[in-house]
Formats: C-alpha cells, sequence, structure tokens
C-alpha cells in the first residue's frame, strides 16, 4: 500500500512514538498506539469505569481527548525533524453515548501545511466485537519549533 503522505521526517515512527509516549494525560487514560502510518494513526483504549459520565457512558471530554490527541499525532508524523505540535482548534460532534469494552480514535490528514495542518478524526465503542461511531472531530494543528 502507498502512503497517502510521504513523511518529512525519515523517523516519523520513532519520533512520534516518542512524543505520544511523553503525554502523560494519555498514559492515565490507558491510551496507546494500535497503528501509525504517515499521516494518520489510530489509537486505542479499554473502558474503565473511572472515566464515565453520571450514566455510566465514557465522559465526552476523555472522547475529545482521545480524538484530539490521535489527530495531534496523525500531523505530527509529517512535521521535519525538530518540530512540535499544538492543537490550535478543533470541533466535535458527539453521535452516540460512549459505552463498550473497548474504544478506537482514528485520524487522518486532510491537509497537511507548513505550519497549520487540518486533521479529521472519528471515535468508536466496540461491544462485543461490533464497532459504533460514537464521535467525529475535525482540528487544525500549529507547528512549532521543538521546545527542549
Amino acid at each position: 500500500m502507498v502512503p497517502r503522505f510521504l513523511p518529512k521526517n525519515p523517523d516519523f515512527r520513532a519520533v512520534a512514538t516518542d512524543t505520544f509516549a511523553r503525554q502523560q494525560a494519555m498514559r492515565t487514560l490507558g491510551i496507546s498506539i494500535a497503528r501509525l502510518e504517515p499521516g494518520e494513526v489510530d489509537l486505542s483504549m479499554a473502558y474503565s469505569a473511572a472515566f464515565t459520565q453520571q450514566n455510566g457512558f465514557v465522559h465526552a471530554g476523555i472522547i475529545t481527548a482521545g480524538l484530539d490527541s490521535a489527530c495531534g499525532i496523525a500531523a505530527f508524523t509529517l512535521m521535519p525533524a525538530g518540530s512540535d505540535i499544538l492543537t490550535v482548534e478543533f470541533k466535535t460532534n458527539l453521535l452516540a453515548p460512549a459505552k463498550g469494552q473497548r474504544f478506537a480514535f482514528r485520524a487522518v490528514v486532510v491537509k497537511p501545511g507548513r505550519t497549520l495542518t487540518v486533521c479529521e478524526a472519528r471515535a468508536y465503542a466496540e461491544a462485543d466485537g461490533v464497532e459504533s461511531l460514537i464521535a467525529t472531530m475535525a482540528g487544525t494543528l500549529m507547528a512549532l519549533p521543538r521546545r527542549v
């Protein structure tokens, strides 16, 4: 399969994985990288009652955090060496209650840019082996010089 985009950094996998690993919030939520390609990422999270709202559904803030990080890592895979990434805007549509045993956050770059990159992401809940779309996100991310 030919990638949709060519990474500017040949070490994009190692750098993106390291950047993701430094996100304490993702570690706290138990979110991990399931798949990583140039301009694309799939993140995975197991259900935890600790992240639910009053009705037992995973809280919208948790779902949004997973979508945001997926957009950021997808965009980051296309950044040149020495770059960092920061979300500057996003819009989330919550389509269904977040209930299931596992959750997937899949993001793709729509339009890479020198400074701004536009991504789309989808969140899925898996229950009894069946995935259901529960949320979407459109996000804009900004490339920054890496801070030490």
